[in-house]
């Protein structure tokens, strides 16, 4: 059965294929972009290649927590049923930089903009159920610490300590919720996808790895496997469920995490 799938982050990489594979599979997929003219070019891309004309572009920067609710409100209008979001975007920053909102980029872009899209579309995704809410970790969760007395790195900045500790709280956030959803029909599960030649990767490592094929296989999975309904709160790697690191476990620690990121997103809740 067909289904209506938003990708964030999939105007390149890792995001863009899985919006390619999804369409191949003839699923309905919205690509999400920072600019609307690549979005749209993207959209064009995707339809060439996989003969899917149910291929949509949305734009907004998840640097811009403004831009994030206009997003959402977006999705709200114009989409009637949504079973899947998978909060793909992404940032490595090497130097500290702040967003427009006063936050540190990486911490925004990876994990606040996700948290409050994600809170925006519950609604639509409630309404929408069996739904599914898949978030894009990565291993090195395992390799970062959690500063939760200085989530934004005013002290000690590196890029790789921003980046590990913003994937800590991407499964943290995923755990939270998927308590929130118990019962509700809706699941929410994370993921490793693999260490994939991505812009990214370069910019972090100056590195190349997996083909970016390989990067899109677990999102695609959880995202479309029928075995997997019901499945919620679960840390994959690649795509074989795996335990994620043991401070992601702690509820306390999942709790202060929200907190924190509810009291930052606020005005636009």
């Amino acid at each position: 059965m067909s289904k209506t799938i938003l990708v964030t982050g999939a105007t390149d990489g890792i995001g863009k294929q899985t919006a390619v594979e999804l369409a191949r599979l003839g699923h309905s997929v919205w690509i999400h972009g920072r600019n609307p003219a690549k979005a749209n070019a993207v959209v064009d891309e995707v339809r060439r290649m996989t003969g899917n004309a149910e291929v949509h572009g949305l734009a907004g920067d998840f640097a811009s927590l403004s831009q994030v609710k206009a997003l959402a409100n977006d999705v709200n209008q114009r989409i009637e049923r949504l079973d899947v979001l998978i909060n793909n975007a992404g940032v490595w920053m090497n130097e500290r930089v702040l967003t427009e909102d006063g936050i540190e980029t990486t911490f925004q872009v990876n994990h606040l903009a996700p948290f409050l899209l994600t809170n925006l579309l519950l609604p639509l995704l409630r309404r929408s159920a069996p739904a599914r809410v898949v978030t894009v970790a990565s291993q090195l969760h395992k390799r970062g610490q959690l500063h939760l007395d200085d989530l934004q790195l005013v002290h000690n900045y590196s890029g790789y300590t921003a980046y590990t500790q913003s994937k800590i709280c991407n499964v943290l956030f995923a755990y939270a919720l998927a308590q929130r959803l118990r019962g509700s029909g809706v699941t929410s599960n994370v993921l490793h996808p693999g260490v994939i030649t991505t812009k990214l990767l370069w910019t972090g490592f100056q590195s190349t790895a997996n083909d970016i094929a390989e990067g899109a296989k677990t999102s695609v999975h959880l995202a479309t496997a029928p075995e997997l309904e019901g499945v919620n709160g679960k840390y994959f790697e690649p795509v074989r469920e795996m335990p994620s690191t043991d401070i992601t476990y702690d509820p306390k620690t999942q709790a202060a995490l929200w907190r924190i990121s509810e009291r930052l997103v606020k005005p636009w809740l």
